[in-house]
């Protein structure tokens, strides 16, 4: 029987107990298992950094950082080292307190996790230096020159999650570890530079910057940003940063920032953060958005001109509160991050636009979780589609997928269905209070969730929920079902357009985004080359703006092997870095020989656009051997 299942199995058999003393047996089982990553060498219980002081010169000519990290420490009594993870940097010098010489090993490389990096510590010490250097072709580093930009400038952005802050700093790289932190950061004159802190507004000449995080946060949300940037303000807490040729559009699109973030304390109480910024990069971004406090890093796909993409937005600014206050212990929890955050990101839509928008979104979000769950089990895979996770000896992000994000949602959907709203929103306040700037497994939650909003409210726990949805394969028979009118009517729409054969019949006039997706979604298998030619020249698809109708329109060009779309399909694949839109669309086009044929030749063109995070799963994908 697997840990996580025995555990569950005790749990499962305590929750029906009332002594005192069984349940605190249950909470020593679970907190022990938080101290255990097995994505990080470090030992916190040893010796644990508290505060980082980084000074850092960023250089674009050499694609390097050079810096020093200086830690403050906790340390046990008998400790005689500390450990931080790091992965292929030049470590140069290390030091204690002032100035005090140590000695320091670098230990046996993993391909995975890099190197553990050991340093002696004396009874005396409170502070630890390390002197080093990044080399340029470090993971979570991004280097663009001014052709890969939307201006005329370099631009640098990091990606520390899920492990590579080890790439870029020598750091304890667990979710479990928090601290907070001060920088001073050298960049090329004409440069702004910015980071997961507290950020400056404008362009020094100096090319001197300094910032301050004094909320303690787990090393993968540490971020820094170097370019050509302006700032907009949007609110009282709220702005806007982007290279000046995307900067009008982004404001069109993010106007209401600020609305996001009042609508969201309404919901799950205030933000703990001070201010909520937007920076959006240059296309060669591979997610969608990713959550550093106080900087939301945010892709440019999202900028359809007519805000039917910030949602994701929504789902950034739920962060602040599933992930970044409360965080997942280990990455075998990670679906308490994204799944509280996609539940999150729905009730802030819900309230800005109306539920039927928000089932739009959690329809997408089922056939999505369906697809990938589906696959997942065909593959052999069935226990990826668990929520509780074993990624012992894989690359954590194998567990960023649909199944973290869509099922954790439904499962905390039904959770609601069974407690009432009220009450799941009166839980989930009390849940991020009481935890905030901690981390929890999953194990801790459902016993939090039993006592304290089941037990409490006196509502009758069913036996195998917890059994069925976190810890059991595929997806559980009491799925709650999204109800989407408006999708409802799209589907009318195909079948007015395919019974009377005429294009006039789809009146889309006042679709949004989510309605276009669904309508490729619903076509028949059996439309022809025919019916494609004459959605593009109606709709002209071939040519639009809009990055996920683009990405649904390609796969269905592929299949229907539309040739007059292949070349702007060509030129989105260069220029868009998201791995969202390139895995499907890729994949699609490797089913054929021609269309491998295809697919490598335009790889080639665009991998150097690419940041690790995309490209290290297209090689994969494509069989693609670098020089």
């Amino acid at each position: 029987m697997k840990k996580s299942a025995l555990l569950f199995s005790i749990i499962l058999g305590l929750f029906s107990c009332t002594e005192n003393k069984e349940m605190e047996r249950t909470r020593i089982i679970t907190k022990n298992l938080q101290e255990i990553d097995q994505h990080s060498f470090s030992k916190p219980k040893e010796a644990v950094i508290t505060h980082l002081k980084w000074t850092a010169d960023i250089n674009f000519e050499n694609k390097t950082i050079q810096a020093i990290a200086q830690y403050d420490i906790s340390k046990a009594p008998n400790a005689t080292k500390i450990i931080l993870d790091t992965k292929n940097l030049h470590i140069e010098k290390v030091w204690l307190n002032e100035n005090e010489d140590t000695n320091f090993e670098l230990k046996e490389k993993d391909e995975i996790l890099g190197q553990a990096l050991h340093i002696r510590l004396s009874k005396e010490t409170e502070t630890i230096s390390i002197q080093y250097k990044t080399p340029p072709s470090a993971e979570a580093l991004q280097w663009l020159n001014a052709q890969q930009t939307a201006g005329a400038s370099p631009f640098l952005f990091t990606q520390s999650q899920a492990i590579l802050c080890r790439s870029w700093i020598p750091i304890q790289d667990s979710p479990g570890i928090r601290f907070t932190y001060e920088a001073k950061v050298k960049v090329p004159q004409g440069n702004l530079a910015l980071m997961s802190a507290e950020n400056p507004q404008k362009i020094d000449s100096t090319g001197n910057y300094s910032f301050k995080m004094e909320q303690p946060l787990p090393a993968y949300l540490m971020a820094l940003a170097v370019g050509d940037l302006e700032y907009h303000k949007t609110g009282d807490e709220t702005g806007i940063y982007a290279e000046s040729t995307t900067l009008d559009k982004a404001i069109a699109d993010l106007e209401d920032l600020q609305s996001f973030l009042e609508t969201a304390e309404e919901l799950y109480g205030k933000y703990r953060w001070e201010q909520f910024d937007v920076l959006v990069l240059p296309p060669s971004f591979p997610f969608g958005g990713m959550e550093n406090p106080r900087l939301t890093f945010a892709t440019p796909t999202i900028l359809s001109g007519d805000k039917s993409l910030v949602s994701l937005i929504a789902h950034e600014l739920a962060h602040s509160w599933s992930g970044n206050l409360v965080t997942n212990a280990t990455w075998d929890d990670f679906w308490l991050n994204e799944g509280f955050t996609v539940y999150f990101e729905y009730r802030i839509m819900e309230a800005l636009y109306s539920k039927d928008y928000s089932e739009m979104l959690a329809s997408i979000s089922l056939k999505e979780l369906k697809e990938e769950s589906q696959e997942l089990i065909d593959n052999e895979n069935a226990e990826d589609t668990h929520l509780k996770l074993d990624l012992k000896g894989r690359n954590p992000d194998v567990g960023m997928a649909a199944i973290a994000y869509d099922k954790g949602y439904f499962f905390l959907r039904k959770i609601e269905e069974l407690t009432g709203r009220e009450n799941f929103d009166t839980f989930l306040k009390q849940y991020f209070n009481e935890h905030a700037f901690q981390s929890i497994n999953t194990e801790q939650f459902l016993l939090y969730m039993e006592q304290n909003l089941f037990a409490k409210k006196g509502i009758e726990l069913p036996k195998d929920l917890f059994s069925n949805w976190i810890y059991s394969a595929g997806i559980p028979d009491d799925l709650p079902k999204p109800n989407s009118e408006r999708f409802r009517n799209v589907e009318q729409s195909i079948a007015n357009w395919l019974n009377t054969e005429s294009i006039d019949t789809l009146k889309t006039q006042d679709w949004s985004t989510h309605e276009f997706l669904h309508f490729f979604h619903q076509l028949p298998d059996s439309i022809g080359y025919s019916e494609v030619r004459a959605v593009d020249e109606k709709f002209n698809f071939t040519n639009s703006g809009n990055a996920e109708v683009l990405t649904e329109w390609f796969l269905l060009a592929i299949k229907k092997d539309y040739l007059p779309a292949y070349k702007a399909m060509e030129n989105f694949l260069i220029n868009t870095g998201r791995k969202k839109f390139l895995m499907p669309i890729y994949g699609e086009l490797i089913k054929t020989e021609t269309g491998k044929s295809i697919a490598l030749n335009i790889y080639k063109k665009a991998r150097e656009n690419y940041h690790y995070v995309s490209y290290i799963s297209l090689d994969k994908l494509l069989n693609y051997e670098t020089d």
